[in-house]
This record gives structure tokens, sequence and C-alpha cells, in this order.
């Protein structure tokens, strides 16, 4: 039974394509089936459109995402510099100069590895001139001289100015 109500609709069903294609003219067919793939055609180049826009944002967006991580990598490095700078000005309060050279050797190298590998920008160039600094006031306390903290102060507005940047 189902496979004649089956064989039964799809008789009707090519009776009335042939009916409903019957009724039109070919021409109309043709323009019909020329228009469809001047269509595709339109759709073939707004899809390549499409993907090439894709593969832009695709690229902005993964650039955007490695300079968000060298700035957050350069960010982390200053601020852990500067809690060592800062720990370093509190041993030289207390006169403990063997660990105030400890602390800024730590900070040096903080910085460093802020600036190994990057690009070079302004803003590593005065994060490498700021490791300079802190380096030669090291080698000042570590020989014995005394460093003013007014010039300890100085370093870490300098760290600070280059956070807010």
């Amino acid at each position: 039974m189902r496979k004649f109500i089956g064989v039964v609709l799809l008789v009707i069903g090519a009776f009335g394509a042939g009916y409903y294609f019957g009724q039109r003219p070919v021409g109309t067919l043709q323009q019909t089936v020329s228009d469809l793939s001047a269509r595709l055609a339109i759709s073939q180049k707004t899809i390549v459109d499409f993907q090439q826009s894709l593969k832009d944002l695709s690229r902005n967006a993964l650039d955007t995402t490695l300079e968000i991580e060298r700035d957050l990598r350069r960010r982390q490095g200053l601020v852990d510099a500067k809690s060592r700078l800062v720990q370093a000005k509190a041993n030289v309060f207390d006169r403990n100069f063997g660990d105030a050279a400890k602390e800024l050797a730590e900070a040096v190298d903080a910085l460093e590895a802020v600036t190994k590998g990057g690009k070079s920008d302004d803003s590593t160039n005065a994060v490498r001139d700021l490791a300079g600094s802190l380096q030669e006031v090291r080698l000042e306390i570590a020989m014995g001289k005394p460093v003013p903290i007014k010039k300890l102060d100085e370093l870490q507005h300098r760290m600070d100015q280059l956070l807010n940047k």
C-alpha cells in the first residue's frame, strides 16, 4: 500500500512539473538558468572576498594578541624590577648594602629579561637605559660608595613613568 501511494505521489509530482515547465516558453527557462549562473558567479566572488577579509581579520587579531602579550610581559618585568628597587631602598636605609646590591642585580636581570628578543623601539630603549642606570647604582653600592636615596627615588620615578606608558 505504501509503495502504491509513493508511486502515485511520484507520478503526480512528475506530471505537475511537466505541466509547469510546459506552460513556460523555452527562452524563459534559458533566461532563468543564465540569471542563476550570473548570481552564482557573483556569489563566488563574494565568498573569495569574504575569505580574504577573514584572513586579514585573523592576522590582525593574532598581531594584536602578540602585542598585548609583549606589553603584559614588559609590565610584569617592570613591576618585578620596581619591587626589587623598593626592597633595595629599604636595605640602603638599614645600611645593609650587600642585600641592596643583590636586589638591584635582580632588578637589572628582570629588566634585561623584558628587553631580550624584543624589537628595538622607544619603550625598549628606555627600559635598557633604566637597566644601565640600575647597574651603575648597583656597582656603586657594591664598591661601598654612598648612594643618595634621592637617586634611588629618581630611578623609581622613571620606572613608574615606564609603567604608565
